[in-house]
């Protein structure tokens, strides 16, 4: 193996270590066809840790995290820890101080699957969002006012900078210029976010005209996204958009691909360590019973060794998991697929070859 790359594996919760076992098997069944190796070191982070130890993401972890190429996360999520531990304290963390300032989201219906929209196919359903990751919404400024009394006030402060938003967009736009069609929508809400938009509208036209001319450049508020997202999918191309707004049309592209079991993601620092997960969470009652469906985690893997410059490696991945998802798999439904989750994995290292 002429190359190898050190990643962080962190198993996390519920169902999320069988995932990732299998991603991890037709990561390396791909590696021994194209030449790497991935070097693995394992994390024990989530809701069993939290329950022995109060810990959530240690500090000194954190700094052996940015040691590595990258970071392959299962699932974050315990039915015994109370919503909004784990997630701030592991999750936004992570993002926040690895700086990963890109959640990119394919949104791909894959032959086979079945999409809730009628008539629509795999050449309806093609795009990508690019949402902002570490600022908006989830910057976590605001707080309360006399808390537990009648009179109690809280707030939550939407903050965007000229910094954030213009390196998100200048993400997007790169990523457009890369596709057959070059076309990059800015979601927004400019007609009552008139501040934080009039930002992001201002910056988007600006690096548009003078970087990236060759990029066809279209907006739609985000009620009128996902309005076109359930009707003609087919519009898009790559979308940017805010925190808060991706966080919620990103869910919907999920179901339009067909639903949690095939969408993944990435937390992205172009520059730094970037994090790569399936979207569905840690599904703790289907824990132990070999029946969640890992192709999300899979793509995931895929996700991250193209990030890592492997692409012809990434590419045979996905290629052969529309070959399992067009001629093998019964449904995407954990307990439904017709096989067990590490007989799918199976199937893909089988397409593999």
């Amino acid at each position: 193996m002429s190359r190898s790359y050190k990643i962080a594996v962190i198993p996390g919760d519920g169902t999320g270590p069988e995932v990732v076992a299998e991603a991890l098997k037709v990561l390396r069944a791909a590696g021994s066809q194209y030449g790497f190796s991935l070097e693995t070191t394992e994390y024990d982070l989530g809701g069993e840790r939290f329950k022995r130890t109060g810990e959530t993401l240690p500090d000194d972890v954190l700094d052996e995290l940015r040691g590595y190429k990258a970071i392959l996360l299962g699932a974050i999520g315990h039915p015994d820890v109370a919503p909004g531990i784990l997630e701030k304290g592991i999750l936004l963390k992570a993002r926040f101080a690895l700086d990963q300032y890109v959640n990119l989201r394919p949104v791909k219906l894959y032959p086979g699957v079945t999409t809730p929209l009628r008539e629509k196919g795999p050449e309806d359903i093609d795009f990508v969002v690019v949402r902002e990751n570490t600022e908006g919404l989830y910057g976590g400024m605001g707080g309360f006012q006399y808390k537990g009394t009648p009179n109690e006030v809280a707030t939550q402060i939407l903050c965007a900078t000229r910094h954030g938003v213009e390196r998100c967009l200048r993400y997007a736009f790169d990523l457009a210029r890369r596709r057959p069609r070059k076309t990059l929508t800015l979601c927004g809400k400019t007609n009552v976010l008139t501040f934080a938009f009039d930002l992001w509208w201002r910056a988007f036209n600006e690096v548009g005209d003078a970087d990236y001319p060759d990029v066809k450049r279209e907006y739609a508020h985000v009620d009128a996204t996902t309005m076109w997202m359930v009707k003609n999918p087919e519009w898009f191309d790559v979308i940017v958009t805010d925190n808060m707004f991706g966080d919620i049309i990103t869910d919907l592209g999920a179901m339009i691909q067909g639903g949690m079991g095939i969408a993944a993601g990435g937390n992205i620092n172009p520059g730094g360590v970037s994090m790569f997960e399936p979207i569905g969470g840690s599904a703790p009652k289907y824990t132990g019973k070999a029946v969640i469906n890992p192709l999300a985690a899979v793509c995931a893997g895929a996700m991250m060794i193209d990030h890592l410059g492997e692409r012809a490696a990434a590419a045979a991945i996905e290629t052969a998991v529309m070959s399992v998802t067009a001629t093998k798999l019964k449904s995407l439904d954990a307990g439904k697929m017709g096989y067990s989750t590490d007989q799918v994995g199976d199937l893909v290292v089988d397409a593999l070859k």
